[in-house]
């Protein structure tokens, strides 16, 4: 946390942690501002009340926040990723190499000859007889990825699966961003990814889902309405170290079951949809996967009144409509 202070402070950014109950009550870490769980019901935002407590999702205001004090961009990370000397701000406006759909695309492939793969990939997928296998000399092109994913050294974000049989040190490859074209799927996480204020909506963390799925759902989700907006999701190599906080690998295992049985019938749904067309889309086209996703039981109808509240609150702060 202090290196990442310390570069969030180089770059002209402000640093915020979202506490939760059993959170400290200060944070003497200078150019930090801790938002406490009394602070944040105290917030100008109607989803502030409607968040379970002792809960990741509690980050959401975090974003609210940030956008209200309307950030060009936003980063997001957790308290177990240190920056490296490589970490620096991105920009929207990219050279990647494109990847082309429809499928699944193991990008943790093409950063390392491991066999690795990134938390929320399907197990079914990770042997397809038409799996995506990376191709070497492609030149990278001008993009715009209002979403991109950045890796993480060390002990990256994998699944439970992975971990209980094959953990190891990871050290990913220095290689040319690669940006995901439509129909190309790969889930990404909320532990090193920065956002752009056209992909705001698409931040929203699902509150009634388990605490290993809430950002893999999220991220499927977003990458759904991106390819209405006319763009796509970017990785690029690592520049932040996980030292990972203790798990409980089982309980991890356990919390990620329903991903090993729904990810892939979720982006089966999501792909089927008609959604709206164009840079102002984003809003209207999250409630409606969100609203197809509840309709195939994959969420409980009591996240939606959530979903109103996010979109209520990103218009209240003149973001979104």
């Amino acid at each position: 946390m202090r290196q990442l202070a310390k570069v969030v402070q180089a770059s002209g950014g402000k640093l915020v942690v979202v506490g939760d109950k059993k959170g400290p009550t200060s944070y003497a870490l200078r150019g930090v501002e801790l938002v406490t769980l009394d602070q944040q019901l105290q917030l100008p935002f109607s989803l502030a009340r409607l968040l379970p407590v002792g809960h990741y999702v509690r980050k959401n205001l975090g974003y609210l926040l940030a956008i209200s004090r309307q950030a060009p961009c936003l980063y997001e990370t957790d308290d177990d990723n240190a920056p490296t000397s490589s970490w620096q701000p991105r920009t929207l406006e990219i050279n990647a190499i494109p990847v082309p759909g429809p499928g699944w695309r193991n990008v943790y492939r093409y950063f390392s000859s491991e066999y690795v793969w990134p938390r929320g990939f399907p197990l079914e997928e990770l042997t397809a007889p038409r799996a995506w296998k990376p191709r070497t000399g492609s030149t990278p092109k001008p993009a715009r990825s209002p979403v991109q994913q950045g890796l993480a050294d060390g002990n990256p974000d994998v699944d439970a699966a992975w971990r209980l049989l094959l953990t190891r040190d990871i050290r990913f490859k220095r290689k040319p961003a690669l940006v995901l074209a439509r129909g190309a799927w790969c889930p990404f996480n909320s532990q090193n990814t920065w956002w752009w204020p056209a992909a705001y909506p698409l931040l929203y963390l699902p509150s009634f889902c388990t605490f290993r799925m809430t950002d893999i759902w999220r991220s499927f989700v977003a990458q759904r309405c991106l390819w209405e907006m006319g763009t796509g999701l970017a990785f690029h190599s690592p520049d932040v170290v996980q030292d990972r906080n203790e798990h409980n690998l089982l309980r991890d295992f356990q919390d990620e079951v329903p991903g090993y049985l729904n990810n892939a019938r979720i982006c089966h749904i999501l792909d089927s949809l008609k959604l709206e067309s164009g840079p102002q889309s984003a809003a209207g086209n999250l409630r409606r996967c969100y609203e197809a996703l509840v309709g195939e039981s994959i969420f409980p109808e009591r996240e939606l009144p959530l979903i109103e509240a996010w979109l209520a609150d990103l218009k209240a702060v003149n973001t979104s409509d």
